[in-house]
């Protein structure tokens, strides 16, 4: 069965922020031919929550999808890269996710299949991403600080960070949910975010996007001193 995993890394030295700035070119290199990956992704990260255009040079990521868990773990187990990362990082910490669905496009594909059924009782992570159209850029970025504000003090969300590949234009945003009734609340009961599907469907600003939702069953490492899993 076809899983995804995401890992974050943080650092919070100088040398090492540049350590991380420069894997998003020279990692590349060891990521091209992993057995049994079929998708990755080095993604930067903006300051703050959600969407921001401003970098965050303490936090990158690594998005991977697998055509098994023990694809998965023979990289994680045995990967000089990983073992790299984990040098130059004060925190480092990946969930296995089972993938749920994906509506939409990544670089013109869906790379997530579909392999497990939604248990909405248990966390829910989501993954959104998007290319947003150069004639739009000051409008949308306008209106993010608004979209957001539902965010703030959720109690449903346990964690969620922008990130991306190319700042500004090409953006992601990944969320961690106590459940789906979570996701649900502000999927279609925050005013803002409603507001903001509006806006985006009359103005179409995205030249690509995806949403994708997926079910975290294991973890590894800690995330701000802490399993995000266990709440």
């Amino acid at each position: 069965m076809q899983i995804t995993t995401i890992s974050f890394f943080r650092y919070t030295s100088l040398r090492n922020k540049f350590w991380g700035l420069k894997m998003m070119q020279f990692a590349h290199k060891s990521l091209e031919n992993v057995s049994g990956m079929t998708f990755y992704r080095l993604l930067g990260s903006g300051k703050g929550r959600g969407f921001n255009p401003l970098p965050d040079w303490s936090v990158y990521c690594l998005l991977q999808v697998w055509e098994s868990e023990e694809d998965a773990n023979e990289f994680f187990n045995s990967s000089d890269l990983m073992r790299e990362y984990a040098v130059h990082s004060d925190e480092l910490y990946t969930l296995y996710m089972k993938n749920i669905s994906a509506d939409g496009t990544w670089m013109g594909k869906n790379p997530f299949e579909k392999g497990a059924e939604m248990d909405p009782d248990q966390p829910i992570a989501v993954i959104t991403r998007a290319t947003i159209k150069w004639n739009w850029l000051l409008r949308f970025w306008t209106y993010v600080p608004t979209s957001q504000q539902a965010l703030d003090g959720n109690k449903g969300l346990i964690y969620t960070k922008g990130v991306g590949e190319i700042p500004i234009v090409q953006m992601a945003t990944f969320s961690l949910w106590k459940n789906f009734e979570a996701v649900k609340q502000f999927a279609y009961k925050s005013k803002q975010h409603q507001e903001a599907i509006r806006r985006t469907r009359k103005n179409n600003w995205y030249k690509e996007e995806l949403f994708s939702r997926f079910q975290p069953y294991k973890s590894t490492g800690n995330w701000e001193g802490k399993d995000l899993l266990v709440f």
